[in-house]
Order: structure tokens, then sequence, then C-alpha cells
């Protein structure tokens, strides 16, 4: 018997390859850094790169190699829940009004809409005020931004499959339309929905470094993409690699997931299998 497998692409690839190393270094960041990210030594600060380790120190003395890499763990521990919690809800949303339709599309519609109208950063700050800002602040604000985008996505391609000649002949039978979300509905989305995942991951973590940056996100003395910027902006002329840093650790992780998820795209879509450029 033949094994289905993912046809691969150029942007499959890279965009697997910058995400895997994403992940690595952030695991790797558990048991292992240069240093200890968190360390201060005032005697070497404002190193440059090969002066004091790796990419240098920052104006604490901390060793910038170690903060890179104890924030990609920071930036994914909140992206990774964010999204997955904002994916729940908005699937769930977007499964119950393709199924149900009527007022009940009609409903959650008008209220993604709403949700939408908020920026993350908003939600931030509106949530930050009733909890205080720092990490749970910061993966509500992206959750509740996420629902929605989940939820239009989820309703749009649920419609189509609910079209189809097969779904039509679960109903005549008289199948729930819960189990025929379940049971027929998800496999036939699946794709389209982990495609999104990566999608809007990748927006998740340029979403926290800007929260860090403007401080609702990591609280400090833990490391942050978005608080390495922030703190870099004062010395720029002095050590701008305190900026490049983590401007290019966030860049690499926001184009390996875009590209991942472009490559799953093309891979799981079967209307772009064999489709030429057009004339």
């Amino acid at each position: 018997m033949k094994r289905s497998r993912i046809p691969l692409n150029s942007a499959l690839v890279v965009g697997g390859v910058l995400t895997a190393l994403l992940i690595v270094t952030a695991l790797v960041s558990l048991v292992w850094t240069p240093e200890i990210p968190t360390r201060v030594r005032v005697v070497m600060r404002l190193k440059g790169p090969g002066e004091a380790g790796l990419l240098g120190t920052d104006h604490f003395g901390r060793d910038v190699a170690s903060l890179l890499m104890a924030g990609a763990w920071n930036s994914l521990a909140i992206a990774w829940p964010a999204v997955l919690l904002g994916a729940a809800v908005g699937i769930a949303i977007g499964c119950a009004a393709a199924a149900w339709k009527g007022i009940a599309d009609e409903i959650a519609m008008r209220v993604s809409d709403v949700v939408f109208a908020f920026p993350a950063v908003l939600s931030a700050i509106m949530i930050g005020a009733l909890l205080g800002s720092g990490p749970l602040a910061a993966i509500l604000a992206i959750a509740v931004f996420n629902v929605p985008v989940f939820a239009r996505v989820t309703r749009g391609v649920a419609l189509q499959v609910w079209t189809l000649d097969y779904i039509a002949a679960a109903r005549a039978i008289g199948k729930h339309p819960l189990r025929i979300t379940w049971e027929d509905v998800m496999p036939n989305i699946a794709g389209a929905l982990i495609v999104q995942v990566t999608t809007q991951l990748a927006l998740a973590i340029l979403t926290e470094a800007g929260l860090s940056y403007l401080g609702l996100g990591i609280r400090p003395p833990n490391p942050s993409w978005g608080r390495m910027l922030s703190d870099a902006q004062t010395y720029l002329s002095q050590a701008p690699h305190l900026a490049i840093a983590p401007g290019v650790a966030i860049a690499l992780s926001v184009l390996g997931l875009n590209l991942l998820g472009d490559g799953l795209r093309d891979a799981l879509d079967p209307t772009l299998k064999g489709r030429g450029a057009p004339a």
C-alpha cells in the first residue's frame, strides 16, 4: 500500500528549518545557556560581539546570546498557549456557525466583528488593568485577538464542506450535526486550520515582542526579545548589536513560521497542485 507523503517545496523546507531552529534553541535554553541570562556583570557592560561572549553584553553586562536563547523560550511560552486557546474557541464557534447557520451564524459573526475591532495591544491594556500586566495578560490578549480569526476561517472552509454530497447523505439518514462536524467536516478542514495556526503563531510572536516592548508582556528580569529591543534603544549609537540581535531573531522566527505556513498550504491544498503561472 502506497503511503501518502506531503510534497516538499522550498518554502516548506526553509520554513521548517528556521522553525526547527527556533524550537531547538528554546528547548536547549531550558538546560543550557552560555551564561546565566539574568547574571549582572557591571564591569562587562556594553561589550561588543567577540569581546565578551559570541554576541557581546548588554548595559547590565548580561550575555546577549544567553538572553536571546532564553527569550526564544519565553516567546514560545506565550505564543503557543495564546494561539491554541484562541484556535480552540474560534474553531468551536466557526464549526457551530457553519453547522446551524441562520441566527447562530449571524450572531457569531457579528460578535467576531466586534472582538476583531480591538487589536491585541488594546486588549492587553484592558486585561492588564484588571489582572495586572504580565504573561497571563499577554496570553489572554493574543488569544482573544485570535478567536475571530479562527472563527471566520473555520466557518468559511466548513461551509464549503457542508455543501458536499456525502454531507447531504449523512444529514438525510439523520446524523446529528455535531457528529457530522466531528467525523466528516473536521478531517477535511484540518489542513487549512494547521496552516492558519502556523500563520497566527508568527503573528503571536511578533505581538508578544511588541507587548514586551511596551512593558505589557514578560516582566523583567526575565528575558524577552521585545524587552531587549526596548532596552537597546538608549544605546543604539554605543552598542547597535543590542538591537540587531533580537531584531534578527524576531525577523527569522516570523519569516520561518510564515514560510512554513505557505509551504504547508501549497502542499495540503489540492486546488494549488499542478497550477501553473498565469499567462
